[in-house]
């Protein structure tokens, strides 16, 4: 279940998309240096609005690839970086880990999943329909969120494409993603 990661992202001003670079540093308990959502508390704006003193359970936004090549599929082109994300990776299916899976980022840094992203309607401004392809419905009726997950820093260390992911789940019993 081990992956890689295929491109880092950061953006130190609010803005749908993140440029790639050629690493990214994590730093504990606060997230990407650098990028506008790293802080002890939440710093996405409409989170902010309902109570600015909440811990900050986004701070580091991850993307399997796999996702790109499935929208691609559907005729949308999508890029690293181009929805928010500031790692990411390829081999792991993302959504699918339990809370608290910690994932090991190249020598150093850790980050400890927290949740799922809540896809919001950013994402058609991006490309109109876009959203119906990262939200999931199952024929049960069941909804399954594919537009990557978030974690804190448990470790902090410098990111870069290529760098071996190493997965480690939790004792059980796993706990699934909800979002935050």
């Amino acid at each position: 279940m081990d992956g890689t990661v295929g491109a880092v992202s950061r953006n130190g001003v609010y803005s749908f998309t993140k440029p790639n670079r050629e690493s990214i540093t994590l730093l504990a308990g606060l997230g990407v240096e650098g990028d506008v959502h790293a802080g002890e508390t939440v710093k996405h704006r409409s989170r902010m609005r309902k109570d600015p003193s909440q811990p900050n359970l986004r701070q580091v936004h991850l993307m399997h690839e796999e996702l790109f090549d499935e929208v691609r599929a559907a005729g949308f082109e999508v890029a690293a970086g181009q929805l928010g994300e500031n790692v990411t990776t390829r081999g792991i299916d993302l959504p699918a880990l339990p809370t608290g899976t910690r994932l090991r980022l190249g020598e150093d840094a850790v980050v400890e999943v927290t949740g799922l992203r809540n896809p919001c309607a950013q994402i058609d401004g991006f490309h109109k329909g876009l959203l119906k392809q990262v939200v999931e419905r199952g024929a049960d009726g069941s909804v399954r969120f594919k537009a990557g997950i978030m974690g804190v820093v448990a470790a902090g260390g410098v990111v870069r494409p290529g760098d071996p992911i190493t997965v480690e789940l939790p004792d059980g019993p796993h706990r699934p993603l909800h979002i935050v």
